[in-house]
């Protein structure tokens, strides 16, 4: 190893295996860069920072995991065969990231930062996610960057009652459970995973058991910064605000009281920003008028500067201002901004096929925040492919997740779907995907798309409880119907306030974002981010029963409002007039080369007669999905015809196709012929084969055997003796 490299490492075992972290050798001039191996799953995790903006008062985080299809040795598909927008996993994994670490970052502190995971060797039994979220802390702790951990992960699953940490992929598929848990040494701070409808206990005792694993490798990720780790960036002495708070205190503490009164989100918001703007304008403009000599660029330069930074102390104290209005009348009163006890939810109202065309769809209102919700149906061809570094795979279940601007009365320019899009959608799926049936029970592709209407807080659990209705009304027969809520938490050390449904402006402003889907049986999905420092379990125990009251809760009110289209939350009997229709039915895989003939010309054939398409699997498994029941029937019939087998006893009308010496060979249906021997044509003796038939006859055969070679022998006598004796037996 070349000199100028001084490695420096530290290894913790974690599930049975042995993690090793390592910095020294690469991205040296990263201020953090860390190697983490797993196996043979290798993870680079850089922190990096520039200077602050002037005037920025929010943190600019970036989080980047990244796969690199060379990890894994493989080469990206599509035209330009290179890696491109980060696909739906890597947001995933980068969103899980910034979520847990956002909160851990010293006050005062808004440099540019930007943390990069990148995956180096890819090894399929250990994922690179938990090396990248245990790489990102250990990065920022050796930085120079002031981050208030350390924090680490673990995902945890249950196999036959027994809790495993970081379980192999080919495990989770026995698992019920599997969560991702990140916490600091005192608590934890994040949660994401789901379920097989496991009790809220079981539940809080795998978050217990993740957190003991957690705490080890914390402490690994401290001993490692303390060998390496450097002197972390002084920041400025905060300065004194306190004239220019107490101004803004006496200008806007009484009017921002009264407009945190007014219930209705938007009039309210118009109202808050009315002060903000009226008091930032005001200061501002004393602050333009302020007579000061301008000589050079230099000055001009640091007049707009002080300008930009007024201007963000100013928006500071005002959200600070109306954080504490807000969390103070809470946690004295018990009353919240609309009004609401701690443990109420918003009116519910839900709706089933309010508009005549989707397969199946749902209008799911709570509050002020409203979703529809469309299920469609689809087939085999309609399947994601999905192409990841752990290979191709296919999905039969997708649900979307939508969140225009008009949603939330703003006017911006209409994009792809964003992160906390597509974290949101992923998180409503997982919550239900334990309640589909069975893909042999109900072989559709499901589509699900959540269409957010009005959104004040929650909108991916209305997101989820809209999911249940729409799948519902589109014939869909779930194990049991699922709901979700959003629970927060408003804390100040000593008084504690647990809330359910929580709006907007409580979680942009309260300590907890807890969000719990699942049925009456228990828990499918949860995710849970921390903004305090630590929370005890006795508060996680009382918000997931509180999280469960609420759930039944809003079950109940699902169940009362579409009584009478769905009958106690129960699928509809048959599938919508404009759903697609699927069969399928077996044949044996020697007979699939009938069904597609000569470069494809039989399937083609019954494809474009039918207008049913035909998916055939190699075990022989036959699925035919068509616009009607008339068309997959009729395609049915067609592969029934060519795939049939002879079965002895049975009586067939047979064509005659060739005659010989010894006998006749007929089809008894395409493709399959059989032997009519001489002396089983006719009652007595027959000299000649053509005294009874001709080539093209149609005559009735009876399958009287079929060797081991699979060769037919039929009886044209046998089959005439026997239909004079059932028309002896009718007269």
């Amino acid at each position: 190893m070349p000199y100028w490299f001084e490695p420096t490492s530290v290894s913790v075992e974690i599930g049975g295996r042995t993690m090793t972290l390592e910095t020294g050798k690469v991205a040296k001039q990263a201020a953090g860069a860390v190697t983490v191996r797993y196996g043979d799953t290798v993870v680079l995790v850089t922190s990096v920072h520039s200077s602050p903006r002037p005037g920025i008062d929010f943190f600019p985080l970036t989080v980047d995991f990244v796969e690199k299809f060379a990890a894994a040795g493989k080469i990206p598909g599509g035209f330009f065969k290179r890696e491109g927008r980060l696909a739906d996993r890597e947001v995933l994994v980068s969103r899980f990231i910034d979520r847990s670490i956002r909160p851990l970052f010293a006050d005062g502190y808004n440099d540019d930062t930007q943390v990069t995971a990148t995956v180096l060797s890819a090894d399929p039994e250990n994922t690179a996610d938990m090396c990248a979220f245990i790489g990102a802390s250990a990065a920022l702790s050796i930085s120079d960057i002031p981050f208030l951990g350390p924090i680490a992960a673990v995902r945890i699953g249950r196999i036959d009652g027994d809790f495993v940490i970081n379980p192999f992929p080919e495990d989770l598929e026995q698992s019920d459970l599997e969560l991702i848990v990140a916490g600091s040494k005192g608590s934890i701070v994040m949660v994401e995973g789901g379920a097989q409808q496991l009790p809220e206990d079981e539940v809080l005792a795998a978050l217990k058991h993740a957190h003991g694993e957690i705490r080890k490798i914390i402490s690994a990720i401290e001993d490692f910064a303390a060998k390496i780790g450097k002197a972390k960036v002084e920041l400025p002495a905060p300065a004194d605000h306190s004239a220019l708070e107490k101004r803004i205190r006496s200008m806007a503490g009484e009017r921002l009281g009264e407009a945190f009164q007014i219930k209705e989100k938007k009039a309210r918001g118009n109202a808050v920003k009315a002060v903000e703007k009226e008091v930032r304008e005001t200061i501002l403009e004393e602050y333009r008028n302020e007579p000061m000599e301008v000589r050079s660029l230099a000055d001009f330069e640091k007049r707009s500067n002080g300008l930009r930074t007024l201007q963000g102390d100013v928006n500071t104290i005002l959200h600070d201002l109306g954080a504490e209005i807000m969390r103070d009348r809470v946690l004295s009163t018990g009353e919240r901004i609309d009004g609401r006890r701690s443990d109420e939810i918003r009116p519910i109202a839900c709706e089933v096929r309010p508009y005549p065309r989707p397969h199946g769809i749902a209008l799911f209102t709570r509050g002020e925040t409203q979703a529809t919700v469309s299920a469609t149906l689809g087939s085999g061809f309609d399947e994601q492919t999905i192409d990841g570094m752990a290979g191709r795979w296919k999905k039969t279940f997708m649900l979307h997740y939508n969140f225009p601007p008009f949603s939330v009365g703003e006017a911006r320019p209409l994009r792809g779907p964003g992160r906390r899009e597509v974290g949101h959608g992923a998180l409503a799926e997982r919550a239900i995907t334990p309640v589909l049936p069975e893909h042999e029970d109900f072989p559709y592709t499901i589509r699900v798309v959540s269409e957010t209407l009005e959104s004040n807080g929650s909108s991916s659990m209305a997101a989820v409880c809209g999911s249940t209705l729409s799948l519902l009304d589109a014939g869909v027969p779930l194990k049991a119907p699922v709901a979700g809520i959003a629970m927060g938490l408003i804390t100040d050390g000593k008084r504690t306030v647990i809330l359910s449904d929580i709006l907007g402006d409580e979680d942009h402003l309260g300590d907890m974002d807890f969000k719990v889907a699942g049925s009456k049986q228990g828990i499918t999905a949860l995710q849970m981010d921390i903004k305090v420092t630590e929370i005890d379990w006795d508060i996680m125990e009382k918000a997931l029963a509180q999280a469960r009251e609420g759930r039944l809760h809003i079950l109940d009110c699902m169940d009362k409002d579409t009584s009478s289209e769905l009958h106690g939350l129960k699928a509809r009997a048959e599938l919508h007039d404009f759903a697609p229709r699927m069969e399928t039915m077996q044949v044996k895989p020697d007979r699939i080369r009938d069904i597609i003939g000569p470069g494809g010309k039989v399937i083609r054939a019954i494809q474009e007669t039918t207008g049913a398409k035909i998916d055939i699997e190699d075990s022989g498994k036959v699925a035919v999905f068509g616009p009607d029941g008339a068309s997959v029937a009729q395609a049915i019939a067609m592969v029934t015809e060519l795939t049939q087998e002879a079965e002895i006893g049975r009586i067939y009308l047979a064509k005659v196709k060739r005659i010989a010496d010894f006998g006749a060979f007929a089809e008894i249906f395409p493709g399959t012929d059989g032997l009519i021997h001489i002396s089983h044509l006719a009652e007595g003796r027959v000299d000649k084969v053509t005294d009874i038939v001709e080539e093209g006859d149609e005559v009735l055969a009876k399958c009287i055997d079929i060797d081991p070679s699979g060769r037919i022998r039929l009886s044209r006598k046998e089959a005439l003796a026997d239909e004079a004796a059932r028309e002896g037996a009718d007269a």
